[in-house]
């Protein structure tokens, strides 16, 4: 009887079973059509990033280690000689001194620059669209080689600021470029110059701060350094961490436009020497590969080291929302 019984329920769940199964398999093959897809899309990505970035960095750290020169053929297992020898390379050392300048003043140059402008234009400007873009544009052309040739006409001996302070009465001025003393502080300048990338992430991260607390500040009456030092600073500071791990790097790596500047020299007497222009150097004018490489390895680990620390530092700062 109980046989009797279980032969039709095993049937049927037999019968059940059969359009389960056909679903699973399509739901299968439309996964597979799916992953099929992306790795087509992803396929350009995916080429350029083991093409153009691992393969070359993996060949750059065997070069590393190596005398490869670009004019001569064969390479040398040197080991450790290309690091050790930055620590008695007078120019390097030079080099790395005007980058380790120019990235101490120029980043909080800038970001200053950009969250003030941002704090202005914050404050509900007609045109608000219009004065974003016109502030914007200095940082789409700041690196190029166009707006270097400018900043040498502008800060040359005969140049636009010298022409404007003769206007003033102002006579004997030095060429801003041409003057040791003078020419890292006009990349300073430039590099200022282009803050409308972080003046429009200050300014987005001004507008996710809700209005209310503002509200709620003012009625208890705090005035404007108490509402921008107790609300508006401690909620965009993810955003000035953001925007300081970013311009570090960016910082670190210049080189167009002491390139454009200096001609290609780092001059006047290196006063524009940038570390990777003087990696620049090594590289293609003096054929040294090998160097060049390990040049470039240091410097990435030096900017390792930066953005770590600022990343360590920011607990003590960085606020976020859940917190």
């Amino acid at each position: 009887m109980v046989d009797a019984l279980a032969g039709p329920r095993e049937s049927t769940s037999g019968r059940r079973a059969q359009p389960l199964r056909a679903t699973s398999r399509r739901r299968s093959r439309q996964r597979s059509r799916q992953n099929g897809a992306a790795l087509l899309f992803l396929a350009p990505w995916l080429l350029g990033l083991v093409g153009i970035t691992l393969v070359p960095m993996a060949i750059s750290l065997y070069l590393s280690f190596t005398d490869f020169n670009l004019i001569r053929f064969g390479t040398k297992f040197v080991g450790l000689d290309n690091y050790l020898r930055m620590a008695s390379d007078s120019r390097l050392l030079a080099s790395a001194k005007v980058t380790a300048v120019y990235v101490l003043f120029s980043v909080p140059l800038q970001l200053v620059f950009a969250l003030l402008l941002a704090l202005l234009l914050n404050q509900g400007l007609r045109g608000l669209s219009i004065y974003r873009a016109v502030y914007y544009l200095p940082s789409l052309l700041g690196g190029s080689v166009a707006v270097g040739l400018l900043w040498r006409r502008v800060f040359g001996g005969d140049g636009l600021l010298n022409q404007v302070l003769g206007l003033l009465g102002l006579t004997n001025l030095p060429s801003w470029i041409g003057d040791p003393d003078y020419a890292l502080w006009t990349l300073i300048i430039h590099h200022a110059w282009t803050f409308g990338s972080p003046m429009v992430i200050f300014l987005a991260g001004l507008r996710q701060i809700p209005s209310e607390i503002y509200e709620s500040a003012a009625v208890d009456g705090a005035g404007l350094f108490a509402r921008l030092f107790r609300i508006t600073l401690p909620l965009l500071s993810p955003v000035i961490f953001f925007n300081l791990v970013l311009q570090v790097i960016n910082a670190f790596q210049a080189f167009t436009p002491a390139y454009v500047i200096s001609g290609g020299t780092g001059g006047p007497n290196d006063s524009t020497l940038f570390y990777t222009l003087y990696l620049y150097t090594v590289g293609f004018r003096q054929f040294d590969m090998g160097r060049a490489s390990a040049m470039a390895w240091m410097l990435l680990a030096v900017i390792a080291a930066f953005t770590a620390v600022n990343f360590l530092t920011s607990r003590k700062w960085v606020f976020y929302g859940d917190e």
